[in-house]
């Protein structure tokens, strides 16, 4: 039996850190919606109980250090399921870019297992066990457009913003969560207007998403790496609506409501990194 999952990648469109919790983790109140640059999860199953990863792309695990392969183990083990998954992942999505690729791999393998092992588990019983593989996964899990609190593992549903043009830009570095995360001091961060945000999502106005964008990483990760800064002065040069890092970075997105603009984003960043992507907002749910 062979199964395909899509797992698309995730922007944020408000990430607000408010506080450190006694737990060590950070609590977020986030909006963060899907769009249309994807992994792709084959599942296939086998008789032996086995779990094996494989991918094309060398920065790509097999063992334990993925999450794809953390959410099989652990959706097997807590099932007691006898039957074991090959996943292959084609891999489009940035490693490691503030992005969520391996957060939606992991929870494109929960929904898919699910159905290769005939569990019939709902998709809030599947983003709770996302939930203790990684922040983003619950979220990932849903997909389209959501407020998340938290530690990002708390999700209510938004409506789809209106449809735009995102050119993403990862520069050719790598970043630490955990490194922005300790080198955030909340005395004078900026906080964005999450509930503007919301509002301006669900009257579909794109003018006042684009006014409420905002993240309070981002300030950590432009002094760590220029590159983050020098790509948001070249999407806002170039004519972008609006102009935001993703998570902890170092990619940035712009939202775009016309072609030729987008283009010209996408065409001037091109000489700048490799990793440049001109793609649609999703917004919505998969299964609505």
């Amino acid at each position: 039996m062979q199964l395909f999952e899509k797992a698309p990648a995730k922007i944020n469109l408000s990430l607000d850190v408010l506080y450190k919790r006694e737990d060590g983790f950070h609590e977020v109140e986030m909006v963060m919606t899907t769009v249309d640059l994807a992994d792709r999860i084959e599942l296939n199953l086998l008789e032996d109980g086995s779990i094996r990863v494989e991918s094309e792309s060398r920065f790509v695990p097999n063992d334990e250090r993925n999450l794809a392969y953390r959410a099989a183990k652990l959706i097997k083990d807590r099932y007691e399921v006898e039957e074991g998954v090959r996943i292959f992942i084609e891999k489009n999505i940035p490693v490691a870019a503030g992005l969520a690729g391996g957060s939606s791999d992991a929870a494109a393998v929960l929904r898919g297992v699910n159905r290769l092992w005939g569990l019939n588990l709902s998709t809030d019983q599947l983003a709770e066990l996302g939930a203790e593989i990684g922040s983003d996964v619950s979220f990932c899990v849903y997909g389209g457009t959501g407020h998340a609190t938290g530690r990002g593992e708390k999700i209510k549903a938004l409506p789809a913003p209106p449809p735009c043009w995102v050119v993403l830009a990862k520069p050719p570095v790598g970043v630490s969560t955990q490194t922005v995360y300790q080198n955030l001091n909340l005395e004078g961060a900026l906080h964005p207007d999450t509930q503007g945000m919301i509002a301006a999502i669900q009257r579909f106005d794109f003018d006042g998403i684009c006014d409420h964008v905002g993240n309070t990483l981002e300030g950590v990760t432009l002094k760590l790496h220029e590159e983050v800064g020098q790509i948001k002065d070249l999407m806002h040069h170039a004519g972008a609506d609006a102009v935001l890092m993703s998570g902890s970075g170092p990619t940035v997105f712009s939202l775009v409501d016309q072609d030729a603009r987008a283009q010209r984003i996408y065409n001037s960043l091109k000489g700048f990194c490799h990793e440049v992507y001109m793609v649609r907002m999703l917004g919505y749910r998969e299964d609505t």
